[in-house]
């Protein structure tokens, strides 16, 4: 499990191998009942034990090689709950299921996260409807699979979004950079970053048209140090100059740009599927073998969420 604490403070425990005992059992818990219900709905024990490992871990793989494209539309909502359900700070499911609702429903990350999958989910339904690609039900489905997976860094697939109308397969390339909670098993950014991003744009616009006044930010009703503002922006700069050049080294290798991009994008999001010839219904076994081993290493720089990694090639922490 990673990231057990996220970029917030809360604490189950004040013992590392209490927290872990019963972040474990979340975990457990989750993965059993996902299991049963795929089972429910006719999958094999064993398609669907791979399957709900997969799905709570973010990892994405799957026994077939058109993912869930495969399984019924009962299968595909039960994944979808499963894979928002992963996306949440593993801190609040053990919250929910000792009855602390109200910390659960008043984390403003998690109400961030559900609402702007739902909102996203709706736009690409309505216009997957309204371009006659499929019915309504489709839409829906399509939409709600395929953005859950991508903003949990799952990786699923239930429709191949590259052959979706016009220009919303650059929509779902933005979902790339969005990421599920702090203090869950989702790569990418993370949505409290967003947050304070968002909240830092409107700190200083109101500066602008207050400059004396005081201002204070709050984030889950208690007040954020600006050290917080100023590392959420590091990182997102990081983040995207990082995003960059890989994409510009990887354009060498005999990638052609849109594959670069979503391949970088992918691997430093631990998404999964990617653009152009690394998209949805392909793979990334014709990347050379440097691009593989550059791709290896942008997964492994996104997981360990960049700083650590830039830390340990630091020439001063091994001066000290």
């Amino acid at each position: 499990m990673a990231e057990v604490q996220g970029l917030t403070k809360d604490k189950i425990h004040h013992r590392i191998r209490e927290t872990a005992k019963r972040l474990g059992m979340v975990y457990l818990i989750l993965t059993a009942v996902e299991v049963v219900l795929l089972v429910i709905g006719k999958m094999d024990l064993f398609d669907a034990i791979c399957h709900a490992f997969t799905t709570i871990a973010t990892g994405g793989f799957s026994t077939k090689n058109s993912s869930f494209a495969a399984y019924s539309p009962y299968i595909q909502y039960v994944v979808v709950v499963f894979m928002m359900l992963a996306g949440i700070n593993f801190t609040l499911h053990y919250y929910a299921l000792s009855g602390k609702l109200r910390k659960f429903w008043g984390d403003e990350e998690l109400r961030f996260y559900v609402i702007f999958i739902f909102i996203t989910s709706l736009i690409i339904a309505v216009l997957l409807f309204l371009n006659h690609f499929s019915g309504v039900e489709k839409s829906i489905r399509n939409a709600l699979f395929q953005v859950t997976s991508i903003i949990t860094t799952t990786g699923f697939v239930s429709s191949d979004y590259l052959i979706w109308p016009g220009m919303m397969w650059f929509f779902v390339f933005l979902l790339f950079f969005a990421g599920a909670c702090s203090g869950s098993t989702a790569g990418s950014i993370k949505m409290i970053r967003h947050i304070f991003l968002f909240k830092n744009f409107s700190l200083e616009l109101k500066r602008l048209l207050h400059p004396n006044a005081v201002l204070p930010v709050q984030y889950n009703g208690k007040p954020v140090p600006k050290d917080s503002f100023l590392n959420v922006q590091v990182f997102f700069l990081f983040y995207m100059v990082i995003f960059a050049l890989g994409s510009l080294i990887m354009s060498t290798t005999g990638l052609d740009f849109k594959s670069a991009l979503g391949a970088v994008a992918s691997s430093l999001g631990n998404i999964g599927p990617g653009l152009g010839t690394v998209g949805p219904m392909g793979n990334f076994a014709h990347v050379s073998i440097f691009g593989k081993w550059f791709l290896s290493f942008m997964m492994l720089l996104g997981r360990l969420e960049l700083f650590t990694v830039m830390i340990l090639l630091s020439p001063a922490f091994w001066r000290k």
